[in-house]
This record gives C-alpha cells, sequence and structure tokens, in this order.
C-alpha cells in the first residue's frame, strides 16, 4: 500500500479573512504537501485564494446557509469524496496556524504504519506555548506533551481516515456545534478503529473559552442529552446525565448561564435524538481502560 493521500479542510464563516490567509501559507510550508485544498464558507462568500501560492488543488464551497461545525465539515467530505482519490483528511480551525513544516509528513507516517488508526489529534497550544487542560483528551491533570492511544479528539486540529468515515459514517450535523467530536469517536472505538493523541503535531490557536459563543450553555446541554440517548447503552444514560447535571451544578454559578443550559436540557430530552445506535459493552470497557469511561 502507498502512502496516504492527504487533503486539508477549513471550515469559515468568514469573519477571520487574515487568520485563514495566515493558515493557509502555513499549510503551503509543509514539506509533504497535501494533495487537495477544500475550504468552506459556512453560509458566507469566499474570497479568491488565488494571489496565494498553495500546493495542490484548491476547492472552495459556499454554503447559503451556516450548517455549524460539524456541517460544514461533511460538506467538505462530500467534495473530496467526489474526487475519490484522498485518503486522510485533516481539518484545521480557521483561525489556527501549524507552526511546523513537517506535520502532514508526520501523519502521512503516522497512518501509513498502522492500517486501523482512524483519527489523529493534533495537541493544542496558545501563543505562549500553552495548552488548556480542556484541550487534552484525558481526564484529571493530564500532562499535554504525553502522547497515546485515547478515546477523543479536539475539533481544532485532527485528521480523520476516510475509510473509518465511510464506515462509521461522518460528523453529525445535527448537533451544529458541541460535543460532535465525541459522538465521532465513540463511533469510531465502537468499530474497532483507533483514537491517537500526538502531542508532536502542534496546531496554534489563541487561547478562548468556549462560552465565548452565544448558544453554548443551550447546545452544550442539548447535545450532551443527545450524545447519551444516541451512544450509550440503556442502563449507563441516567448515570452519565445524572452525574453530568451534578458537576455542571457544581462548576457554574452564572443565572443565565444555568438557564440557559437547563432550557438545553429539556430540549435534548423533548427533541428526536436522531439514529439510536450504543455502543456494545466491550467498547465501555475498552473507553474505561484508556482513562475515559463514558459515565463522565
Amino acid at each position: 500500500m502507498g502512502a496516504p493521500r492527504i487533503a486539508v479542510a477549513v471550515v469559515t464563516m468568514g469573519n477571520r479573512p487574515d487568520e485563514v490567509d495566515a493558515l493557509l501559507e502555513s499549510v503551503a510550508k509543509q514539506d509533504v504537501p497535501p494533495e487537495r485544498i477544500v475550504i468552506v464558507g459556512n453560509g458566507c462568500p469566499l474570497p479568491d485564494f488565488a494571489r496565494l501560492s498553495l500546493p495542490g488543488e484548491v476547492t472552495t464551497v459556499e454554503l447559503d446557509e451556516n450548517l455549524g461545525c460539524p456541517g460544514g465539515r461533511n460538506a467538505a467530505l462530500a467534495r473530496l469524496r467526489e474526487f475519490g482519490d484522498i485518503d486522510v483528511v485533516v481539518d484545521l480551525d480557521d483561525d489556527g496556524l501549524l507552526v511546523d513544516a513537517d506535520v502532514l509528513r508526520r501523519v502521512r507516517d503516522l497512518y501509513a504504519a498502522d492500517e486501523r488508526l482512524g483519527i489523529v489529534g493534533f495537541r493544542i497550544a496558545d501563543e505562549l506555548g500553552e495548552t488548556q487542560q480542556r484541550h487534552v483528551p484525558r481526564i484529571g491533570n493530564s500532562d499535554p506533551l504525553r502522547g497515546g492511544y485515547v478515546t477523543g479528539f479536539l475539533g481544532g486540529g485532527h485528521a480523520l481516515r476516510m475509510a473509518m468515515l465511510d464506515e462509521v459514517g461522518d460528523w453529525p450535523a445535527e448537533f451544529f456545534f458541541a460535543h460532535e467530536e465525541t459522538d465521532l469517536a465513540w463511533r469510531a472505538v465502537d468499530a474497532g478503529w483507533r483514537i491517537l493523541y500526538a502531542p508532536e503535531l502542534l496546531l496554534r490557536h489563541p487561547k478562548t473559552s468556549p462560552a465565548r459563543h452565544a448558544i453554548y450553555f443551550r447546545v452544550n446541554a442539548r447535545n450532551r442529552v443527545w450524545l447519551a440517548r444516541r451512544r450509550l447503552p440503556l442502563a449507563l444514560v441516567p448515570v452519565h446525565l445524572g452525574v453530568w447535571v451534578l458537576l455542571t451544578l457544581a462548576r457554574n454559578r452564572s443565572g443565565a448561564g444555568l438557564r440557559a443550559w437547563a432550557g438545553g436540557f429539556v430540549e435534548g430530552v423533548r427533541e428526536s435524538a436522531g439514529e439510536r445506535r450504543p455502543m456494545r459493552w466491550r467498547t465501555v470497557w475498552r473507553l474505561t481502560r484508556l482513562g475515559r469511561p463514558p459515565v463522565i
């Protein structure tokens, strides 16, 4: 089998033109260039990128409406499938930056060495080189420089094997924002694919809080309920949600935030969660053994 063919996908809402240019320039500096670059305008027009000296074939997709992070990424995947010549897609946040020139080469080599490697998660660090604990795919105060097999990954910078997506399905577009990575990760692990956290693959990203988004508390609660209803064995659904409710109440003091969270929780219970395809109990054990039991 030859070296995996790599594409880069970027989804943007058109409000970060300078950051997108800087990101694409960092992609252009990679010592192994991508075969294709797909840029999705999520409910916005895109500028002409011809002025940038970019490797591979550049394809732009302009969506009529903002479909959220997972919906935008699905649009990129659909276009890549039309071409049919890509093995691995690297998704990068539009305000991220590849600091090193060997990131795509390392991604290629990791996938070439392991045919059951489905997802590779990058390390996210801010301008000072610091990684927030919420960006480390392990529970507790974990060393962001310790790599290895994990049960989740970061949406800001990661790689996905197309064959894995063909088997387990694409992003849950109905989530729009929040927990879509966990939904995809659990499906991948349940199907026997491995997830690798590779901290040597660095994406520089501004230090942010997810609560900066106006819809954060509502969709975070709704999607957590949907995630449990879709993917957990029935006996674990109340356990998972009960633990999460207690942790949320202990951590949050904002009245407005809690009201939005409560509304999202009710929405998650009342509205359809979509397809229910619960993981097997052996997957629950595997997630637990890797340090992230699905009841937390």
